[in-house]
């Protein structure tokens, strides 16, 4: 397996298929600006390429806490449900925590769903611990 980076619209728009699944709200016209407008703030988009798509796709930023230090936050971690069970999420998910070691991070972050339970394993295995409640409050419906 291949971790690719993201650069070219191609590749951004090739992730779409992916972060679809994690993401349902995505319209696949405004994919790449979203993108694109993220990268402006750190937001880097990694993947694994199976054919012309990406399997699975993660995307992750470097980020400065008073509360943790120097942080990987990982946005988005998906594999299509197809491909799941291919190892793909623990691939990149061990990609991800030696970019944090390799970005001088402290600790690596991520916030995920409750339902997510298989998702939750395969954190649990990978060492990340339940440290904390994400809260949210929609300030415009």
């Amino acid at each position: 397996m291949k971790i690719l980076l993201a650069t070219t619209d191609a590749e951004i728009a090739a992730c779409f298929p992916a972060m679809k699944c994690l993401r349902p709200h995505l319209e696949e016209s405004g994919f790449v600006a979203k993108v694109r407008r993220q990268e402006k703030e750190g937001y880097r988009l990694a993947y694994i390429l199976e054919g012309k798509l990406a399997a699975s796709a993660a995307g992750y930023r470097v980020l400065e806490f008073m509360a943790w230090g120097r942080v990987l936050y990982v946005d988005d971690l998906i594999t299509v449900p197809e491909k799941r069970g291919s190892g793909y999420g623990g691939f990149l998910l061990d990609w991800l925590i030696q970019q944090g070691r390799n970005e001088g991070c402290d600790e690596l972050h991520l916030d995920t769903g409750y339902q997510r339970h298989a998702a939750h394993r395969l954190y649990l295995n990978k060492g990340l611990e339940l440290n904390c409640h994400h809260l949210a409050l929609k300030l415009h419906s």
